[in-house]
This record gives structure tokens, C-alpha cells and sequence, in this order.
């Protein structure tokens, strides 16, 4: 019997033909880079105080709904679940850097640029489109919102000290080649500012006022539903964007892309595999360990280029090695939704 069904049936028009919407956006945004003369470098210049203005739009489209559907005043339920945070960290902050470390000597020893790229994206921890992925595969909103800020406070602690520590430290310590990050706490605390603390306050405020004028009845049957679609506008319009900036390096480069491809694959499927698998261990539930393994899987792509662009250089290796992050996280991460709902009613008891 397939008890799927029915979870998936639930789901728009929209959200079921995700995968297909995404691969449309992706094979645009490469076209558009390709075809149209200049267009890359146009939108690159588009910025402000180092941030793209395009990308910055549309992960700000993006996460506004996700985060006004945030019951703000349950919270409390979320930070008071110590094994989540505690799992949530350890794998945040101690698996996944290391993890990433490890896949990059293993797949790319004889490609400096691309490994020290990939060592970047694995600091960077998600903000931004695990909100997404979360509220796509029913997780827990609360939960999401919470892991969210805790991870973003971590980042810009300890991006800089990790980052110390895996190019220089440990790889000196192995006997391995070393290399350095230039970045500062300022620049890392910007980038959560604009992509978590903007869209969170907007969110917040929206909930506050709309119940309220309105009350909550009213906030989550009629208005939730008119600004929900937005969401994915905001994520379509963001990965043709990106893909239209790195059109003509990620053509040009074909078994570039797959060599840093492969340990993504392997970095994500981990992640979130072992984010899963914990959850269901510690018995937190399906809502809060799908919520726990996307968090943990997910990766914050802007930092990882921003800061790879700022060190190296926008036409260096790690820069590309950074922008084939969310062209692999992407469309794996989607399909990890389709997974997490195919496992909902067959694994856990509490789904619904």
C-alpha cells in the first residue's frame, strides 16, 4: 500500500512539479549567460557593499513568506529541546567541516583551487534556502527558525576560526598543503543581517500585526495562502540569477564542474542521511528530525562565494568550486524532499 500518496497529493501544482520548475530555471539562467553578450558581468556589477543586489532580492522574496507561516510564540517548545541543539550543533559545526575537508582531499588532491572552494562551502552553514527545503517536506517551521539564528550566531563566530583551522592549521599538522581565508566578523554578520534578520523581522512584524487586525484564523486560511506562492518565484528568479552569472565558467569548464560535483554528492547525501538518521534515534519525531537533517545538509552558497571571490578572485577555481555548490545542492536537496516525504508515514509514527 502506498501511504505516500496522499502526503504528496497534498501538495500544489506548483510544489509537485518543483524539480521540473528548477531544472527550467537552472537550464535559463545557463542560456542567458551563454547567449546574451555581457549579461554576466552586467549582474555582477549589480551590487551593494559586496552583495549582489539580484541574488540578494530574490533569497529575500524567497524566505519572506516561509517565515511569516512561523508560529513565533512556540519557540520556546524548540530551544527548550536540548537533544535538536545539541544535535543540530555537533553536526553544523563539528561534522560537516570536517566532513567537507576530508571529501576534498579525497576527490580533488591534485586541484588546489577547487578543494580550498569546497573546504569554504563546508563552513558555510545554511541561512537562507533550507528554510525552503524545510517547509517543502512538512518540517518543523519553529524548529527551523530556531536552528536557523543559532546557526547564523555560530557563523559568524566561528566561519573565520574554522576556516583558520582547516586550510592552515590541520592540513599543516597532516603534512598536507596549506593555504588561508581573508574575511572578517563584520563581513560574515552582514550577510546573516541581510539574508536571516531582514526576512525574519518582516516575517515576525507580518504575524504580529495581520493577527492582530485580523486574527489567526484569518492570518493562516486567507492570507498565508495569497504570499505562500511567492516563496518559489523568489527561489526560481534566484537560480536563474545565479546561473546566469557563472553561465559562461560552468560551460566553459564542463569536467571541472563534475570533478567538484562528485564530493558535493557525497557531502549532501551524508549530511542529510545522518541528520535523519539521528533524528529518528533520538526520537524527535518527523517534523523535527527532517527539519534537523536539512539543516545539516544545507549549505549558505552566498558567504561560501562571496568570501572565495573576495580572497581569490571572481575568476579563481575556489569561486567556481562555489558556484557549483547550489548547482549540485539544488537539485539533490529537492529530491531529499521527495525522499523525506516518501519516508513520513512509513517511518514515523507521529506523521500525519
Amino acid at each position: 500500500m502506498n501511504t505516500t500518496a496522499p502526503v504528496v497529493g497534498k501538495l500544489s501544482t506548483l510544489d509537485r512539479f518543483l524539480p521540473v520548475w528548477i531544472g527550467v530555471a537552472m537550464a535559463v539562467g545557463l542560456l542567458l549567460g551563454r547567449l546574451v553578450p555581457g549579461l554576466g558581468d552586467a549582474l555582477g556589477k549589480v551590487e551593494v557593499d559586496g552583495i549582489s543586489l539580484p541574488i540578494a532580492i530574490g533569497l529575500l522574496i524567497m524566505m519572506y513568506p516561509v517565515l511569516t507561516k512561523v508560529r513565533y510564540d512556540r519557540l520556546d517548545s524548540v530551544t527548550a529541546d536540548r537533544k535538536l541543539l545539541v544535535s543540530s550543533l555537533a553536526l553544523n559545526w563539528l561534522v560537516g567541516p570536517a566532513l567537507m575537508f576530508a571529501l576534498a582531499w579525497l576527490f580533488l588532491p591534485d586541484l588546489p583551487e577547487y578543494r580550498t572552494g569546497l573546504i569554504i562551502v563546508g563552513l558555510a552553514r545554511c541561512i537562507a534556502m533550507v528554510i525552503i527545503w524545510n517547509d517543502l517536506a512538512c518540517g518543523d517551521r519553529e524548529a527551523a527558525a530556531v536552528l536557523v539564528a543559532l546557526n547564523s550566531l555560530f557563523q559568524v563566530v566561528m566561519f573565520a576560526v574554522l576556516g583558520w583551522f582547516y586550510l592552515s592549521v590541520l592540513p599543516g599538522w597532516l603534512g598536507l598543503e596549506q593555504t588561508s581565508i581573508t574575511t572578517s566578523p563584520w563581513e560574515i554578520a552582514k550577510s546573516v543581517l541581510i539574508f536571516l534578520g531582514i526576512p525574519l523581522l518582516a516575517g515576525y512584524l507580518t504575524r504580529y500585526f495581520g493577527e492582530r487586525a485580523k486574527g489567526r484564523d484569518w492570518y493562516e486560511t486567507r492570507f498565508l495562502p495569497r504570499i505562500g506562492p511567492l516563496a518559489l518565484y523568489g527561489l526560481l528568479f534566484t537560480i536563474v540569477i545565479l546561473f546566469a552569472l557563472q553561465g559562461n565558467q560552468i560551460a566553459s569548464r564542463p569536467w571541472d564542474v563534475v570533478r567538484i560535483a562528485l564530493p558535493l554528492l557525497v557531502y549532501f547525501a551524508l549530511m542529510w542521511g545522518g541528520g535523519y538518521a539521528l533524528g529518528a534515534a533520538l526520537g524527535i519525531g518527523y517534523a523535527r528530525t527532517t527539519t534537523l537533517a536539512f539543516t545539516a545538509a544545507g549549505n549558505n552558497f552566498e558567504l561560501a562565494i562571496a568570501v572565495a571571490i573576495a580572497t581569490y578572485g571572481a575568476t579563481s577555481g575556489e569561486a567556481l568550486a562555489g558556484v557549483v555548490g547550489p548547482l549540485i545542492e539544488v537539485p539533490v536537496l529537492v529530491a531529499l524532499v521527495y525522499v523525506s516525504l516518501a519516508l513520513r508515514n512509513r517511518k514515523f509514527n507521529d506523521a500525519n
